[in-house]
């Protein structure tokens, strides 16, 4: 595999990191509210899901589900559910009237989410996702010959990996000077409405989505 072929690979990779979709829509969610941290957080999920894809990819074990309609529907669904509930959580949280306490200044109504939870979101928004498995299916054979071992897929993995690493990393850190921004009412329940539609749009656009 040469430098054309990486760089060729790169360039497609890039297009579809910064196409819109649920991990931008899920760092926008995070990070006002609970900080750069968990931001990168999601992050790391993020590429933590990529190289089981990839490993899956790799050993044709994705192929078979690509293959198999009925392992597809039950996959796609539970990624599906998974967004669902990812927006209606969101959607609660935007219409749930805030209580009234002597406390409320320290014990804000939208609660910062945990380092660990955050990556757990990533991965699993990601790893329940057949659509990654779809593009590595799609990707090895255009970019890899038979011949090559599975450490060059396993490159092609890794350069995926790093432009999402570089592209949501430069969101956090643009997103991250908007936390202030969190402890407003009114933005957090635009934040969490708009991003509770969205989820639940994509969640909805992937359970009606067709095994290629």
């Amino acid at each position: 595999m040469d430098i054309n072929t990486i760089l060729t690979f790169v360039a497609v990779a890039t297009l579809l990191v910064i196409s819109p979709g649920p991990n931008g829509f899920l760092i926008a969610k995070t990070v006002p509210v609970s900080g750069r941290k968990a931001g990168f957080a999601n992050v790391w999920g993020f590429v933590a899901a990529f190289y089981v894809h990839g490993t899956l990819s790799i050993f044709g074990i994705s192929l078979l589900l690509v293959q198999s309609s009925q392992a597809f529907i039950i996959f796609k669904m539970l990624g599906a559910a998974y967004l669902i509930w990812i927006g209606i959580k969101a959607l609660i949280s935007a219409f749930e009237t805030p209580k009234v306490t002597i406390q409320v200044t320290s014990l804000p109504d939208n609660r910062p989410v945990k380092t660990l939870t955050a990556f757990a979101e990533g991965f699993l928004t990601n790893v329940l996702n057949p659509k990654v498995s779809m593009f590595y299916l799609a990707a090895f054979p255009q970019f890899m010959g038979i011949e090559e071992s599975t450490l060059n897929a396993y490159a092609l993995v890794t350069a995926h990996s790093l432009v999402n690493l570089i592209w949501f990393s430069t969101m956090v850190v643009l997103l991250a000077g908007m936390r202030g921004i969190a402890n407003n009412q009114k933005f957090k329940k635009w934040l969490n409405a708009t991003t509770g539609v969205i989820f639940i749009g994509f969640g909805s656009k992937l359970a009606l989505m067709r095994s290629a």
